[in-house]
């Protein structure tokens, strides 16, 4: 964190403060910043963090989400700076490897996702401010093939051979139609749910969900992007994890939104979009690595019909 931006924090909370720095995104960096009224979070930088604190406080309303304390805009010195209630918890990525009630997680975990669902929008498509305006979107069933194929003309050799590349669009060309069942659907998506982006603690009565975070690519679209997002390397999670997911996902659909019978294929379509552009990143990127081997796995055998 640059000194003018910790002097705009210390401007904001009054104090002295001690900053020290948190595993973070791509695109922010993440301090927690200890000062006389307790601790909050600093997410320095990203793409919009007026937007994400607007986001994140509709979905409260649904999901256990951090309050936004406050948002410090841009400057010519400074990055745009988002202070963020401190959740205590342990991180989903960290406890999956305990073996304990796995299935159990896994299911109120599912519950919560689909509940971020419950938040509706008048349109698709991707906000464009504060008060969570959606701009207007093609039909992601028209857009799922260009994409592709934009996103494979900036990939490395290095990360995909040629032939594989031109596979992969052939697939999501071929794929594309049955997102058309979903291109209505108008929900709130988180767009990153993944195991770095879950507080989970265990309590007497089981396994809770504390808080779900980093909401900068949230968009209004389809749920089963979620869902599909969380079992995308569902290879490294533990079976019953991923069974109770399924669970909990499927036995909580929003209000007003009744579940396909095709819900984990098509959530695994929609997540063809974020695995295209994941490889796109630079070389020594570990999770567009990950992306590359998920891409040559269905290139070969298929999209999964099932999460």
């Amino acid at each position: 964190m640059r000194p003018e931006e910790t002097d705009a924090i210390v401007e904001a909370l009054g104090g002295t403060v001690t900053v020290s720095t948190l595993a973070g995104g791509f695109s922010h960096e993440t301090c927690l910043i200890t000062y006389g009224g307790g601790r909050v979070v600093a997410r320095v930088g990203g793409p919009d963090p007026a937007v994400e604190a607007a986001v994140m406080a509709t979905a409260r309303r649904h999901a256990p989400v951090p309050e936004v304390m406050a948002v410090l805009p841009a400057t010519e010195r400074t990055r745009a700076v988002m202070l963020v209630e401190h959740v205590t918890g342990r991180l989903l990525a960290r406890v999956l490897g305990d073996g304990a009630r796995m299935r159990e997680l896994g299911e109120e975990v599912g519950r919560v996702v689909a509940g971020i669902a419950a938040v509706r929008f008048d349109r698709r498509g991707f906000f464009t401010d504060e008060s969570l305006t959606v701009g207007p979107e093609r039909p992601w069933s028209e857009q799922l093939p260009e994409v592709a194929d934009k996103c494979m003309a900036a990939t490395s050799d290095a990360r995909l051979d040629e032939a594989t590349r031109h596979a992969w669009v052939d697939l999501c060309r071929a794929c594309a139609p049955a997102l058309a069942a979903v291109d209505g659907h108008t929900r709130l998506v988180h767009a990153d749910l993944n195991p770095k982006n879950i507080l989970v603690a265990r309590t007497r009565a089981g396994w809770r969900v504390e808080a779900v975070l980093d909401w900068e690519f949230a968009y209004s679209g389809c749920p089963y992007g979620d869902a599909a997002n969380m079992g995308r390397f569902g290879d490294d999670y533990p079976a019953a994890f991923l069974d109770g997911f399924r669970t909990g996902f499927a036995d909580h659909p929003p209000a007003g939104l009744p579940l396909h019978e095709d819900w984990g294929y098509l959530g695994r379509v929609l997540d063809m979009f974020a695995l295209s552009d994941l490889v796109t990143r630079p070389a020594g990127h570990p999770v567009a690595d990950q992306a590359a081997e998920r891409i040559r796995r269905w290139t070969a055998g298929g999209v999964p019909r099932s999460l």
